[in-house]
């Protein structure tokens, strides 16, 4: 059994298309969880994301996957973990649930599928994890537009080809881009993937850049922060 281990929960990854990495994970830790909101999770694979903002203090935090085995590998690692009364996997379409839902969240996270036109990863799953030919970035925007509160944050991880696009299309929805923390492996590479923050109010930009390596399997002091309340190589224990 594939699995990948925290310091407070697992994530069996069997089945599901995209397997835990580096980028997802601190995306996920330094996501703006406020205690007691309630999360949306678009596209959950296996519920690590989800996993982490029940971690950082999510009252509830709902999982959307398009695939089974996505679903069901989510739904079973919500099970094993210390919140599963605060995780919910829904097997949906994001576009149908946003449709269907008459509820609000006060923060939205998200890592989509963001390769069109690119050569097919030869796996069907990997396919529809990696590639928006079945979420395409307009569909995204209107879903979690019609599911934001009016505080709410619409946090994403998007590589850096993708941005522009991705935020022209978020504030023609009246969704505005107030954060932006770019990850490069090491101090000499140039940023490939971005944590996004948008809002509903229009807001200066705050950029930072973040290097999460500061030599070879050695965390930089600033990715420590944020990773060390998660990943096993941190526990104090």
């Amino acid at each position: 059994m594939s699995s990948f281990h925290f310091q407070q929960f697992s994530v069996v990854q069997n089945r599901s298309a995209m397997k835990v990495c580096t980028d997802a994970v601190l995306f996920a830790a330094m996501a703006p969880v406020n205690r007691g909101a309630h999360v949306l999770d678009i596209g959950a694979g296996t519920g690590v994301l989800s996993l982490m903002a029940a971690q950082l203090g999510a009252a509830h935090v709902t999982a959307v996957e398009l695939t089974q085995p996505g679903y069901e590998e989510a739904q079973f690692n919500f099970q094993q973990s210390p919140w599963a009364d605060r995780l919910r996997a829904v097997h949906q379409d994001i576009q149908s649930f946003a449709n269907e839902s008459t509820d609000h969240y006060d923060l939205i996270i998200c890592n989509p599928p963001f390769f069109k036109n690119h050569s097919k990863a030869t796996d069907s799953l990997r396919h529809i994890a990696r590639h928006n030919d079945q979420l395409s970035f307009d569909d995204l925007i209107k879903s979690a537009e019609h599911l934001l509160s009016e505080q709410g944050i619409f946090y994403v991880l998007l590589p850096a080809h993708a941005i522009e696009r991705f935020t022209q299309l978020a504030q023609e929805a009246g969704l505005h881009l107030s954060h932006r923390t770019d990850f490069r492996g090491y101090s000499h590479n140039n940023a490939k993937v971005s944590a996004l923050r948008y809002c509903r109010s229009a807001a200066i930009l705050c950029k930072t850049l973040l290097t999460i390596y500061a030599a070879h399997n050695v965390y930089s002091q600033e990715s420590e922060h944020y990773l060390s309340p998660f990943l096993l190589r941190f526990s104090k224990l």
